[in-house]
């Protein structure tokens, strides 16, 4: 843990910007207060930088966010002969100061900067990390998280966040850095004019939204559709490229909410902008009551996740990630097939905490599934991998559960600009047939069953938090329960560990995963109940995938795994 009084004594003494010299007077003499600033420095992984916005070493400010470029900037100078990076940022609060003051040190670094001129979609910053030649991209963003928060995500030269190695090689920097004595900066203005930091002209997008248009599969229907569809950007950065993609695909019947229309980082109308929950479509559901629409469309800050709610019986229903990662599977493959353009062994990508039926519905088109770790850089790797082979055609869909979706090579990063497009061209698909994508849907669990995926989520905030995080997975690593459920667990995959555990025999054999704390418990009737910190947010996500004879079987079946687990795990309700 860090000296506590020596730090805040060190900030008072150093810091020089107002704001957060304010906050430190503001917290003098609070020991708690201090605390929870100071105890450690902001995490630098492979997502890079995440924390409440303020002052101290355990805050995102302008400090921290220059200590980590600093850092950056030294792997980078010792890995590329003549490094570049592309910069972007989203609509969150000091996103474009944090941007500025990244460029800065990057810039003083001797490493040429390429900046957006607005705030612009995560997705479209990989994107141009590969269009530009870049070494590395910064996005400042927090991505869905509350308003108090903002990031710092960080990708390597291949357009997809930044593997273990490089994220450690980086953070060794970060460490030797002193964040008040050994940041360089210059003027932002000053590098314009000298052209160490260029911005990035409107034209550039061009391509991107080409490229995107091209993964259309029925673009004649789209045309032709009366698609209504209801969007919010949830004040963040998806309004402009949106809509842009939507009115180039045909659908022509597109209402903004206005109240989340332009970039707001205090998200005033939904305190969680968050495409995963009902209260994201609280504004859109207002707008709906005058004016109905077949679809709610709704993109996070950063529009690398979508969700969506449809009209059927004359209510929106939400559908859920894995809902709508098992629809787009199916009619991308069943599309392609029926036009005869289905490569030969597609292959579709999923986190391992991604719905199995996904596999299932896959299968039925003899595609293959595979399976990765939390975190799309790990569908990106593998996108990377079958390009490398001259195999891109066989990429047909990577997707999380937490609604991020990709189809096709032009980025490397989830991307709710080329989902929103899907998405409503499938809904558009299936309107021509008089189907809701409620009423597709009922015909996949008719085809594969059901199967209820859930999720559960547990706070933890601060120092204590973490500390009981931690244990509780040390914990389940140390003793895994027999039962759950009314269930026998018969397979614990420890991927930190890296290793299967038949539960009957002992016998162990080795995980081919990268090392992260995540726990896999299989019932006998191979539902699973996965366990994990967030590598975000200071929760412990629990997660059940549970295929039931139907709606009621299934989610009462949810229900007492998640009781179980939770008791094993000593959490209460």
């Amino acid at each position: 843990m860090n000296d506590i009084n020596k730090l805040y004594s060190l900030w008072c003494e150093k810091a020089t910007e107002k704001e957060v010299l304010d906050e430190l007077k503001a917290v003098e003499g609070k020991e708690d207060e201090i605390l929870d600033r100071f105890w450690q420095n902001l995490a630098f992984g492979t997502g890079g930088l995440r924390g409440v916005l303020g002052a101290g070493t355990n805050r995102m400010n302008v400090y921290t966010v220059s200590q980590a470029t600093q850092g950056l900037s030294n792997y980078l100078n010792e890995a590329f002969k003549e490094p570049s990076v592309a910069v972007g940022y989203d609509s969150r609060i000091n996103s474009d100061k944090f941007a500025k003051a990244a460029a800065s040190v990057l810039a003083a670094n001797g490493i040429k900067v390429y900046i957006f001129k607005e705030l612009m979609p995560t997705p479209i910053v990989a994107y141009a990390v590969k269009e530009l030649g870049c070494s590395s991209g910064i996005v400042i963003t927090a991505s869905h998280n509350p308003s108090k928060y903002n990031g710092y995500k960080c990708y390597d030269e291949r357009g997809y966040q930044m593997t273990d190695e490089a994220a450690e090689r980086t953070l060794e920097y970060i460490n030797k850095c002193d964040i008040f004595e050994d940041v360089k900066t210059v003027d932002f203005e000053k590098a314009i004019e000298e052209g160490t930091i260029e911005y990035i002209e409107d034209s550039f997008l061009n391509k991107y939204f080409e490229l995107v248009l091209s993964r259309s599969i029925n673009p004649e229907v789209v045309k032709n559709s009366d698609l209504s569809v209801i969007y919010t950007p949830l004040n963040g950065t998806g309004n402009k490229p949106v809509r842009k993609i939507l009115e180039m695909a045909g659908i022509k019947n597109v209402t903004v909410v206005p109240s989340q229309e332009n970039p707001d980082g205090r998200f005033p109308t939904c305190s969680f902008p968050n495409p995963e929950i009902r209260d994201a479509f609280n504004e859109a559901l207002k707008v709906a009551e005058t004016n109905k629409a077949d679809l709610l469309l709704a993109t996070d800050p950063d529009c690398d996740r979508v969700g969506i709610a449809v009209l059927t019986e004359g209510e929106y229903k939400l559908l859920t990630g894995n809902d709508v990662g098992c629809l787009l599977v199916d009619y991308i493959l069943s599309q392609k097939k029926e036009k005869g353009t289905l490569a030969a062994s597609p292959i579709v990508i999923k986190s391992i905490v991604t719905s199995d039926m996904a596999t299932a519905v896959a299968e039925s088109y003899s595609a293959e599934i595979h399976n990765v770790l939390t975190g799309f850089k790990y569908i990106g790797e593998l996108m990377t991998l079958l390009q490398e082979k001259g195999e891109e055609n066989r990429f047909e869909l990577g997707f999380e559960e937490s609604y991020g979706y990709l189809s096709g090579m032009h980025t490397k990063d989830k991307d709710a600009v080329n989902a929103s497009m899907l998405i409503c061209e499938m809904a558009a698909f299936y309107k021509s047939q008089g189907k809701t994508l409620c009423d597709v849907m009922k015909g996949l669990y008719e085809r594969f069953g059901y199967w209820n995926n859930a999720l559960f989520n547990f706070g933890f905030e601060g120092a204590d938090g973490m500390k009981k995080m931690l244990g509780m997975m040390d914990s389940l690593r140390a003793e895994a329960p027999k039962s759950l459920g009314g269930k026998d667990i018969v397979i614990v995959d420890d991927y930190k560990l890296g290793t299967t555990t038949d539960v009957k025999t002992g016998e162990k054999t080795k995980l081919d995963y990268p090392s992260s704390n995540v726990i896999v418990l299989q019932a006998q009737n191979k539902d699973k109940v996965i366990i994990r910190p967030s590598g975000t947010e200071p929760k412990i996500k629990i997660y059940a995938m549970v295929q039931g004879e139907n709606e009621a079987a299934a989610k009462a079946q949810t229900e007492e795994y998640k009781k179980d687990i939770m008791a094993v795990l000593g959490i209460g309700e």
